[in-house]
């Protein structure tokens, strides 16, 4: 099996995608640099016996992604709970919308945005009633 267990977001503006991810999600940073040879910091992004995985935020080492070019690579979705809250903290910190909100029916409200780094990313709320 091929679990994820790590995830990197290359990012140009290393203190604005730290003050991003920590305003919105939560998220902890440790700096890992001097592990990596450039500027690495590693992101929790929850409690450890809690599902999911941390990552990093990683010093982006070519231009970023042109504005409506195809997705190349992963979309990371985050769980959230409280959907309108969470794309409010988005907006206000930098981030656009990608693909609005949407049902996904019978199961959860879906989204895609854009962090002010310019890297796509979901957000996904349980709902049993969304349609």
């Amino acid at each position: 099996m091929g679990r994820p267990i790590h995830f990197e977001i290359h990012v140009d503006d290393m203190v604005r995608a730290k003050t991003f991810y920590g305003e919105v999600f939560g998220w902890t940073f440790e700096d890992w640099s001097e592990y990596a040879g450039m500027p690495y910091f590693g992101a929790v992004t929850g409690d450890k016996d809690e599902m999911g995985i941390n990552g990093a935020l990683m010093q982006r080492q070519g231009p970023p992604p042109s504005a409506g070019q195809p997705l190349n690579g992963f979309a990371c979705t985050l769980g959230i709970e409280d959907y309108d809250s969470t794309e409010e903290k988005i907006l206000a910190n930098g981030g656009t919308v990608a693909l609005a909100k949407h049902a996904l029916p019978g199961m959860a409200w879906q989204g895609y945005y854009t962090d002010p780094e310019g890297n796509l990313f979901g957000i996904h709320q349980t709902d049993e009633n969304a349609k």
